[in-house]
């Protein structure tokens, strides 16, 4: 399995020879030796490293549902709730409790993503979907 090392452009949209809109993510490949590796229709998986999103609460970091808008919540509607007590924790904050903190600008890698084209000459290619990371980021292509 080669590794592929790439910069993400920007996302776009094509249209088929059908006329469906496909979603897109531009990539420009920094070897142009690779290029001959990739071809249209071609499954591959990209990896690379998300976008950061600094510090976040629960909601938005683990998806909790917060607590109800009503009975006298005044500023706690988006807090986390009990973080345990009693039981097996014995008193304390058990290990991997789920909290607020830095979300994003980690390692992702996304599977099954679709060489849609190929352009030899300006080294891009158009991958189906979103890839991770900003613009700018340098991305790793796998074929599978």
């Amino acid at each position: 399995m080669q590794k592929i090392q790439a910069k993400k452009v920007n996302m776009t949209q094509i249209f088929t020879d059908s006329g469906i809109v496909e979603p897109v993510t531009l990539v420009k490949l920094l070897n142009g030796e690779d290029l001959g590796s990739l071809t249209e229709g071609e499954i591959i998986t990209v990896s690379g490293i998300s976008k950061g999103k600094g510090f976040q609460g629960v909601v938005k970091r683990h998806g909790f549902k917060g607590g109800r808008r009503s009975h006298g919540q005044k500023h706690s509607e988006r807090e986390a709730g009990s973080i345990g007590g009693g039981g097996r924790a014995g008193g304390r904050v058990a290990k991997g409790m789920r909290m607020a903190g830095r979300m994003g600008g980690t390692r992702v890698t996304v599977k099954n993503l679709q060489i849609i084209k190929v352009l030899p000459e300006s080294l891009e290619v158009f991958i189906s979907g979103a890839i991770p990371g900003r613009r700018g980021t340098k991305v790793e292509i796998k074929a599978k």
